[in-house]
């Protein structure tokens, strides 16, 4: 029982250990998710205010240098915005220029990050520029609608790219420049024209920032963890449940055995009172209203001086055998074997009524005897020389009935004067017959046909006990008798009705009235005094 607590404490704490680590897991993701957001919204931001640091500086480097410096090199000469500021003193770059410039610079430093500034139509001296497909289409759809920026989104699930241009549109100056600007291919320039776009590239590898969500990362691995520990569990826990399963199984099958086993010692109804609770075992008895039958073999004694053990044995067996399937048949309790004889009774643990008992034992009795007739027919076939012969006694009375023994043995039976009357009823019967009391005679008259025999007295009970005889069972198939049996010194007779077909019934009628006629001459033949 020990056990069982340890068993039934470790259960419950493996199952609050389960809940919390759910508990944990449903209310650590949401927390793992916001703490990996602020990490990358933090690291973001820095990485931004780097870029925009740096193109700051590279910018004002640019400037510096190109701009500031060159005017102040030109030590007072004109000072001119020019495509080719490097190849004239005093120049300094257009817009346009200014754009590509910055674009080379920025793009060279930052892998991450490019800018360029195209056109398909650029000056003659900055020398032919291939466009891709991005930049070809950009530039068509924006001189349609410079109002939409073109964005494009590319690469795989691991690199992603991202492409936005933008219209570079020609304001006055530009207009007057360009379309007097020897190199210029283009001289029909308006105001708000697209000339080209300028372009930014964002490169930005997934898995750069795969690490970014350490939270969640670490969440996903205990969930794991937690998940894997929970599997390995629930199969041990498996594997311990169909252990006990088994071994349950196996004790229910060896204690089914074992029941099965019991019951051969016990009759049906009894073994299925105890099995089912019905009946509890203890030591108890009660007063009921039974009818007893009692049989015992003629000359028992006899017969096993001219049978080995292991063939009386074989046979009494069987004999016992088939006699308890009738009594099962007909609702009787067995209970017991003594010897050669059987005790029988009806009205206990079930009962239909006394006289519906009464009734049900004077079946069983005559199909015992029936039955005897034709088994005493197949051992005479298997070497028999004398099988066995059985009387019989009924008698309904009340007796004590219940559990009689000790508290660690006990056996259930019947004792009572009345019990002692059936056999002595037995006693009485002639080889094969049923003898009744007068109670049983009273409830069973409408079914039987039977005859009294003398008084008996017996000791323990006062009044006089009238025998009845049982001739037969009403109606003609039940007393037309299927089997004839007879064996005696000198005499050995056996007819079994059903078996015969005509010309056997034919045959055997010509030898019985030879055999009348021999007796008839053998009775004769003998001297009267």
């Amino acid at each position: 029982m020990a056990d069982d607590g340890e068993v039934a404490t470790g259960r419950t704490t493996s199952v609050w250990w389960i809940a919390g680590m759910v508990l944990l897991l449903l209310a650590g993701l949401p927390v793992a998710a916001l703490l990996d957001l602020r990490a990358l919204s933090e690291d973001l931001l820095r990485r931004q205010g780097g870029e925009i640091s740096r193109i700051i500086d590279d910018m004002r480097g640019f400037y510096s240098a190109e701009v500031v410096g060159r005017v102040l090199a030109a030590n007072g000469q004109t000072i001119k915005p020019t495509h080719d500021f490097h190849a004239v003193i005093g120049g300094i770059p257009i817009p346009a220029t200014l754009s590509i410039e910055l674009g080379n610079l920025i793009s060279k430093r930052n892998d991450s990050v490019k800018y360029r500034f195209v056109s398909d139509y650029p000056f003659s001296g900055r020398g032919p520029r291939d466009l891709d497909l991005f930049e070809t289409t950009a530039i068509q759809r924006l001189r349609n609608d410079p109002s939409q920026p073109i964005i494009s989104v590319s690469g795989s699930v691991f690199d992603r790219e991202i492409r936005m241009a933008s219209p570079v549109r020609m304001a006055a100056a530009c207009v007057v420049c360009h379309n007097t600007h020897p190199e210029s291919p283009k001289k029909d320039w308006k105001v708000g024209d697209v000339r080209g776009i300028q372009e930014i590239t964002i490169h930005q590898p997934i898995a750069a920032n795969v690490f970014a969500f350490k939270f969640l990362l670490g969440y996903f691995a205990l969930a794991a963890i937690i998940g894997i520990s929970f599997v390995l569990f629930q199969r041990r826990q498996s594997l311990a449940m169909a252990g006990m399963n088994r071994e349950l199984s196996e004790a229910n099958d060896f204690l089914a055995a074992i029941s099965m086993k019991i019951a051969k010692y016990l009759s049906p109804q009894i073994y299925k009172s105890i099995f089912s609770g019905q009946r509890d075992v203890a030591i108890a008895t009660e007063r009921k209203r039974l009818t007893i039958f009692f049989s015992d073999i003629k000359d028992f004694t006899a017969t096993t001086e001219r049978l080995q053990p292991e063939d009386l044995t074989a046979l009494l067996n069987e004999y016992f055998t088939e006699m308890s399937n009738i009594a099962l048949k007909h609702g009787a309790t067995v209970d017991k074997f003594i010897g050669d004889a059987m005790l029988v009774f009806f009205g206990d643990p079930e009962t239909k009524g006394a006289a519906e008992d009464a009734n049900a034992c004077l079946r069983m009795a005559v199909e015992m005897q029936k039955r005897l007739v034709t088994l005493n027919g197949e051992w005479r076939r298997r070497g028999v020389e004398r099988p066995f012969q059985a009387r019989m006694g009924i008698n309904t009375g009340f007796c004590n009935v219940g559990n009689f023994g000790s508290e660690d043995r006990m056996d259930y039976t019947i004792i009572g004067a009345e019990a002692n009357l059936a056999a002595r009823l037995q006693t009485t019967a002639e080889p094969g017959g049923i003898v009744l009391s007068y109670e049983t005679y009273a409830l069973v008259r409408d079914l039987v046909r039977a005859h009294p025999l003398e008084p008996i007295h017996m000791k323990g009970i006062s009044r006089e006990v009238i025998p009845y005889a049982v001739d037969g069972l009403t109606g003609d198939e039940e007393t037309r008798p299927m089997v004839l049996s007879e064996q005696a010194k000198g005499v050995e007779v056996f007819l079994d009705f059903d078996a015969m077909d005509p010309a056997a019934a034919d045959r055997t009628r010509r030898l019985l009235e030879q055999a009348i006629a021999a007796l008839d001459v053998k009775t004769r033949a003998v001297p009267t005094t």
